[in-house]
């Protein structure tokens, strides 16, 4: 074997990353394949690589057999073999070299394109492992083609398929595009690992803020949730145990820096950040941002909220085509049922307490009735009652009379 073999296995370790042990086994196979095929042999064989010598040498292999011989280049009876070596037994495995004197030049011809092969399988293999391990990362790409059903990504190492479905229905790519993009799965075929990534998965949404806000990076600021609709809108609940932290001012950054550098990846899509609770009636009412709401009703048995919102605010809080309400359910988990102010007064849902009324307290002992108000009156159920009356009234007159 000459130096020129031993290099090139130096310099495909070191380039493909494939170790030495996986490139000489491929060799191996690839020799007893060539072997076979060029010296027209069924009988098994053994190819020994030795590469601190630089040596090939071809060994045949025999099973020691007792009886008679039945198959040549398979066997060999226990007298042959015991000739050969007298240590020797019934079931062992006899070894005798065969290497054809013009094996290297027939053989390394032959074996190059199963090395090539054998090599590409395990750099495959690294590919897979190196993928299988970003699942649910976010990694950058170019766009590098396209075809009826799926636009596909160069990575690097490996081409990634964005199905249309998981394509931004607003977006426009073009080819050498530069795009972040989601990892979605991984799976090993018989053409080598193939990388699925999608722009729409809420997953990216996450990676992002990872990526801008370094108090969500570093677990000061803890993603809750998220409900998305990718290139219109999405909202996302936030939290943080730590009081000196305003978890949505972080989100959002200076003027709105870091949300409006996300937004700017997702092609202008709207982004609310909203401070998650585990109280449904502050949680739900925070999803409904930025509507106001007056009040929240829950009923835990079906896991439903009938919210109360200004009449001038119903539009806001159901948005355009209800997505600001759907939205807001996928954020919380928790059906959302908006009524305006006026409907929930007519159902009788809104107010549910009765407005705080003046307490009339009634003393038996001094026959009295005791009106407690802003200002504490006391009346005398006397005589006197007519003129109070007329005094009362005179109190309310615009002028005095």
């Amino acid at each position: 074997m000459s130096s020129d073999l031993l290099d090139a296995l130096t310099a495909l370790e070191k380039q493909k990353g494939i170790s030495r042990e996986v490139l000489v086994d491929a060799i191996e196979a690839a020799l007893v394949t060539a072997y076979k095929r060029n010296f027209n042999q069924a009988q098994n064989v053994r190819v020994d690589l030795n590469l601190g010598v630089g040596t090939i040498k071809v060994f045949s292999r025999k099973d020691v057999v007792a009886e008679e011989v039945e198959e040549d280049r398979l066997q060999i009876s226990l007298e042959d073999a015991l000739l050969i070596n007298p240590a020797y037994e019934v079931g062992d495995i006899v070894e005798q070299e065969v290497t054809p004197r013009d094996f290297g030049r027939i053989a390394a011809q032959t074996a190059k394109q199963v090395v090539t092969q054998r090599v590409r399988e395990a750099e495959r293999g690294l590919i897979y492992e190196e993928y299988i391990d970003r699942e649910d990362d976010i990694v950058n790409g170019i766009v590098e083609r396209f075809d009826a059903r799926n636009l596909y990504v160069g990575l690097g190492k490996v081409e990634a398929v964005l199905p249309m479905t998981e394509q931004i229905a607003s977006e426009k790519y073009n080819p050498h595009d530069r795009i972040k993009v989601y990892i979605t799965k991984v799976e090993r075929t018989s053409r080598g690992p193939q990388v699925f990534v999608s722009r729409t998965h809420p997953g990216l949404l996450r990676r992002l803020f990872e990526m801008e806000v370094p108090e969500i990076f570093e677990g000061i600021v803890e993603i809750k949730s998220i409900a998305r609709e990718a290139g219109d809108r999405s909202k996302i609940s936030v939290f943080t145990t730590n009081e000196e932290v305003d978890p949505v001012g972080s989100c959002v950054g200076a003027r709105g820096a870091r949300v409006q550098s996300i937004s700017n990846e997702l092609n202008g899509e709207k982004v609310d950040i909203v401070e998650w609770s585990e109280d449904p009636v502050v949680f739900v009412a925070n999803a409904l941002s930025p509507s106001k709401v007056l009040d929240v009703q829950v009923k835990e048995e079906d896991r439903s909220t009938t919210v109360v919102v200004p009449d001038y605010q119903l539009s806001l809080a159901i948005g355009k085509r209800g997505q600001n309400a759907r939205l807001a359910a996928k954020l919380t988990g928790w059906k959302i049922d908006i009524k305006s102010e006026t409907d929930a007064r007519e159902l009788g849902i809104y107010p549910r307490f009765e407005e705080e009324q003046a307490e009339v307290e009634y003393d038996e002992e001094s026959e009295q009735v005791d009106i407690y108000s802003d200002e504490e009156t006391t009346l005398d159920s006397t005589e006197e009652s007519e003129e109070i009356d007329a005094d009362s009234i005179d109190l309310y007159q615009d002028e005095p009379q």
